[in-house]
């Protein structure tokens, strides 16, 4: 084998090994946004049923009665 042929193996392991890592940071990356979108949601879930349950408890507003225009004129 000569020099060439070393450094062709030599750079075709580094890319390999260059893919291998940008893989395992990726594959963190994507489980971080995940763990992060799965907090948010639950967040705002509780924050939903909370204000549902709030809705719940309080009494209705009473209903206004409809006021008919007043007519002026012939």
């Amino acid at each position: 084998m000569n020099s060439e042929q070393a450094r062709q193996q030599a750079e075709k392991r580094f890319k390999q090994e260059e893919r291998a890592r940008d893989g395992r940071k990726a594959m963190i990356e994507y489980e971080a946004e995940a763990v992060a979108t799965r907090k948010k949601t639950a967040r705002l879930k509780a924050l939903r049923l909370a204000k549902e349950a709030q809705l719940r408890s309080e009494p209705p507003a009473p209903k206004l009665a409809e006021r008919r225009p007043v007519r002026r004129g012939a």
